[in-house]
């Protein structure tokens, strides 16, 4: 599921607030049908910035999590992580250091660390906003791989109308002042989906119908 919508809508709030990093001021969030109620096993965050620690290995960075957890379960997370680096082209750098790697690498590394609890639930905010195009498409065909291997429930934060269809099951439209929901699209592509689709009619009309919706609210021009 990604989420679209300009700058100030509450796109990021709405993450945190899933995270259990804010407080709803009214209304209830629930995943799986339970409240949060502070940050949530079984979730994973992906940020914008990668906020990979320079003087650690990647792997030691993707390790991290475990060093806050069950220590028995460290041998098996190695491996898993291991895994990861295969299944993000990132096989054999897991002895560098997070400063010898270029964005796009960080960005892998990050992702890999987010899921290597296997969390049900992954939030991800802009983490390609910062890349240049082709890493952005890179990594995009990356995402779908993983979440084909993988199968976690992802949202998906994003200002890119093509990355949101590209990606997505659905797309939730957000409007600004206030912040609300201003519509949610299922998107019907088949998938797998390779960057091809965008020049699709499909694809044209899911991207002509959502300009359509901000056009609408006044901030087309954003997007």
């Amino acid at each position: 599921v990604s989420l679209l919508g300009p700058s100030g809508c509450g796109k990021s709030t709405v993450l945190r607030c899933l995270a259990g990093l804010e407080e709803v001021t009214t209304g209830d969030v629930l995943v799986k049908g339970k409240p949060i109620q502070g940050p949530a096993e079984g979730l994973g965050i992906v940020f914008q910035r990668d906020v990979l620690l320079d003087w650690r290995t990647v792997i030691d960075n993707i390790m991290l999590p475990s060093e806050f957890g069950d220590r028995s379960r460290v041998a098996g997370l190695r491996s898993k992580a291991m895994h990861l680096l295969q299944i993000v082209g990132l096989g054999g750098y897991q002895d560098r250091y997070a400063w010898e790697l270029s964005g796009g690498m960080r960005q892998r590394a990050a992702i890999c660390r987010a899921l290597l609890d296997d969390p049900s639930l992954l939030l991800m905010e802009e983490p390609f906003g910062a890349l240049d195009e082709f890493t952005r498409d890179q990594l995009n065909l990356d995402l779908q791989r993983i979440w084909a291997e993988t199968r976690n429930t992802v949202l998906f934060i994003t200002h890119s109308i093509p990355e949101a269809i590209l990606l997505s099951d659905r797309v939730v439209v957000m409007a600004r002042n206030p912040g609300r929901i201003a519509e949610i699209i299922d998107i019907d592509l088949p998938r797998p989906r390779n960057l091809a689709v965008r020049e699709t009619p499909k694809f044209a009309e899911y991207s002509a119908h959502i300009r359509s919706i901000f056009e609408h609210l006044g901030t087309g021009a954003t997007l």
